[in-house]
């Protein structure tokens, strides 16, 4: 199911995306976005999330750095008042091969479906405007911290969680994920302090 700003759950963002840029032989970030649409942040987050957690592609060195870019740029315009979402072309350009794509998309969709039937509306006052807001600027500190992450091990795995828990938390208004996105946040920027002090 999706509405007319983005999709509502894990698999309408899944269904959406696993086409983009299907005739080509690598799959560029524009294709994804265009697929999902630059007008609602939660895909932004989502999509970031994922990409970092998924083994296939978020091992690449320099990916989390790369979420990270994408989400700060996202992450300021949602505070700047922004209703649709600019990136610079370099960003969009970034490619990554058809085969690991595919299989990157396939390996979420497994658990796609369990998640799903854990999304409710709740706790909406979490996910509604204004705390949005509050959202966003996890969202950034999180893009802060993600090129030092890269450098401590499974740290980075822990950012990708808590983006992936926050677009959730905005994609279904459940208050329960951005709570759980905030408690991961925190203990994940924990660790890496402690690690690099």
């Amino acid at each position: 199911m999706t509405d007319e700003n983005g999709p509502v759950s894990l698999t309408a963002l899944l269904d959406r995306v696993s086409d983009a840029g299907r005739h080509a032989d690598s799959v560029s970030l524009e294709a994804i976005l265009e697929c999902l649409g630059r007008r609602s942040f939660a895909p932004f987050l989502l999509l970031a999330g994922l990409v970092t957690l998924a083994p296939l592609i978020g091992d690449i060195p320099g990916v989390p750095t790369l979420m990270a870019g994408l989400v700060l740029l996202a992450s300021l315009q949602l505070l700047a008042g922004r209703r649709s979402i600019w990136l610079p072309a370099w960003l969009l350009a970034r490619r990554v091969s058809r085969e690991r794509y595919r299989r990157a998309i396939d390996w979420l969709e497994r658990p796609a479906g369990w998640v799903d039937r854990l999304l409710r509306p709740r706790l909406t006052w979490l996910t509604r405007p204004p705390a949005h807001l509050g959202v966003a600027l996890t969202g950034l500190l999180i893009a802060l911290a993600m090129p030092p992450m890269e450098v401590v091990p499974f740290s980075a795995n822990g950012a990708g969680l808590a983006l992936t828990l926050f677009g959730l938390a905005l994609l279904a208004d459940d208050g329960l994920f951005a709570l759980l996105g905030y408690a991961l946040t925190g203990g994940t920027l924990a660790v890496v302090i402690a690690s690099l002090v």
